[in-house]
């Protein structure tokens, strides 16, 4: 089911039953001269769409525009690149607005620069978002010292419940740590190369690899579609895990 195409009684009953809300956070960065340049956002909006004929989410329209840096490629490689803190203010807005709308189940699913499910920027934009969206939105409907009031005397109990409003959005990679070592994770090597292999085909053509000499794209000659299933398969059993 995607937002995008729902009307106001279906989106009713997806806060009801607190489907979850999966937005997916891409980038437009280069990849190579195999690779196309929605590789992570393709990546991440293939499993979500799989993870979705195996159960019910709701997802949200895609965020491509994003702070994806100029480290592998410099401004002139076709990478887009978007200034973290003017991309904090604009997701923060984003989840604001989902917030008030009655949203408490949202999941942000991101593959790029999730080495071992590490703290890089644009990680960290949407977490910090997350956090100032939340935060104000209770200040705004609670009031001033909604936190110490008697009737949040079992916040920490409900520290792992739904009624955590701190647990209402959630930023995960499409692969976790264990999934990573399980197999392997790189840009635009062998591992990422077979996953995006498996999910869209046609953006891979492995033919091109030599257009542009890298050491980071070297490995891909050696990409797979059964490897890529593989990594497919287990980062969606991870996915269903955690997207609840």
């Amino acid at each position: 089911m995607y937002l995008d195409n729902c009307f106001p009684r279906e989106v009713k009953s997806a806060k009801e039953k607190n489907i979850p809300l999966v937005i997916v956070g891409g980038t437009v960065e280069y990849h190579g001269a195999h690779c196309s340049y929605g590789c992570d956002t393709l990546i991440a909006e293939g499993l979500v769409k799989r993870l979705s004929e195996r159960k019910e989410i709701l997802i949200a329209p895609t965020i491509s525009y994003s702070p994806a840096s100029y480290a592998v490629g410099g401004r002139s490689s076709g990478t887009v690149h978007v200034e973290e803190r003017a991309f904090e203010n604009y997701v923060y807005y984003v989840f604001k607005s989902l917030l008030y709308a009655g949203y408490r189940n949202i999941y942000v699913v991101i593959h790029h620069q999730f080495e071992d499910e590490s703290e890089m920027p644009m990680t960290l934009c949407y977490r910090m978002a997350a956090k100032r969206a939340t935060m104000e939105y209770l200040e705004a409907t609670l009031g001033e010292g909604w936190w110490g009031s008697e009737s949040y005397s079992d916040y920490y109990e409900q520290l792992e419940g739904a009624n955590n409003p701190f647990g209402w959005i959630k930023v995960i990679p499409t692969m976790s740590t264990a999934v990573q070592h399980a197999t392997g994770y790189d840009h635009a090597g062998k591992y990422e190369t077979s996953l995006l292999m498996a999910l869209y085909p046609d953006c891979i053509d492995l033919s091109r690899i030599d257009d542009v000499k890298h050491w980071f794209t070297e490995s891909a000659r050696e990409a797979n579609c059964e490897l890529g299933n593989k990594m497919a398969e287990l980062s969606l059993e991870y996915l269903d895990g955690a997207i609840k």
